[in-house]
């Protein structure tokens, strides 16, 4: 090839490489200038917990004490005891009223008996005065002479004063049915009472009822403890809840049921809770009326579940992090 032609094929070749450089330079230069991604926001809370407290329902002296501070409880975990003497006696009473009322009890039903047999008694008594009478009267119609007036007047007056004992028995019927009911109903007060001094027995040895840690021991073994005074304090597991505050922006994307990464020091990683509360107002609203500029001010408080509870203490510092970044509305 002549010497023109080469120098033609060099130049084109020189023209490609060229544009491919400049390609690669102006692609690198987009690349470096490209927006970089926004992180997702980061919302700090705390730790909060609504705390079961168990008291003694009166007065009276801690017996003994069964956990300490941070201890792990679970349901049916004894906790303390407070000194029983004054209940214990009180339920014994209950208990000897109970079957002295007893006692009562069957003494009503044998008169209840009793009665009901005397009216039995008085009743078969008024038939058959009854029916001699019937007899009689019988008689004197079908044959005339054959009964005197003084035998119907004796008749007559013994049906009568036999009709006056079937009444009376059923007023003692009546009568001791009804202080029979009274003693039933006796009875029933009673074994109520009794049933309430055992359970305030129970309720001096009170069980944990929840799953969770021992924040506090109020009272200690041998202090007195006035009636409701809390004498042990839960967290419980499940009132464990994480507090936090969204800027009204991008409350709309938190709604309960929302899934949020939650972190603090020391904690392991990968935890995560689940919004289950957003508070219907504002806080820290401005004491003027919105604007564009205060309404940024405007932050809404929102209480998540963690998913591991047990690790997290209250008044812990949280750190939340949506687990997809959420839509943020555009400043105006």
């Amino acid at each position: 090839m002549s010497g023109p032609g080469r120098k033609r094929k060099h130049s084109k070749r020189g023209i490609v490489a060229g544009a491919v450089l400049v390609a690669v330079i102006v692609s690198g230069i987009l690349w470096l200038r490209r927006p970089a991604q926004e992180p997702p926001p980061r919302f700090t809370g705390f730790v909060v917990s609504d705390n079961v407290y168990l008291s003694s329902p009166v007065a009276g002296m801690v017996a003994s004490v069964a956990v300490v501070r941070g201890q792990r409880v679970e349901v049916g975990t004894p906790l303390f005891r407070m000194e029983p003497t004054s209940l214990t006696a009180r339920a014994d009473q209950a208990r000897a009223q109970v079957g002295q009322i007893e006692a009562q009890l069957l003494a009503r039903q044998s008169d209840v008996a009793r009665a009901r047999a005397s009216l039995a008694a008085a009743q078969a008594e008024a038939d058959r005065a009854d029916a001699d009478l019937a007899r009689l009267v019988a008689v004197e119609k079908s044959v005339e002479g054959a009964v005197t007036p003084q035998q119907l007047d004796l008749l007559r007056a013994t049906a009568t004063r036999a009709h006056a004992q079937r009444d009376a028995a059923r007023t003692d019927v009546a009568a001791a049915g009804a202080q029979l009911e009274v003693v039933r109903a006796q009875l029933t007060s009673g074994r109520a009472g009794v049933t309430a001094a055992e359970q305030q027995v129970v309720e001096l040895a009170p069980v944990s009822p929840v799953v969770g840690r021992v924040e506090d021991v109020l009272f200690q073994q041998g202090e007195w403890a006035m009636p409701n005074a809390p004498v042990v304090s839960i967290i419980p597991d499940a009132q464990l809840k994480v507090r936090f505050y969204v800027p009204q922006g991008r409350v709309a994307s938190f709604p309960p049921g929302t899934t949020v990464a939650i972190a603090c020091d020391g904690c392991d990683t990968g935890m995560t809770a689940r919004v289950d509360y957003v508070a219907p107002r504002p806080e820290y609203t401005p004491p003027i009326i919105y604007s564009l500029e205060t309404r940024q001010k405007l932050v809404f408080l929102l209480e998540a579940v963690p998913s591991a509870p047990t690790r997290l203490l209250p008044g812990q510092p949280i750190d939340v992090t949506p687990l997809k970044q959420a839509p943020v509305e555009a400043d105006r």
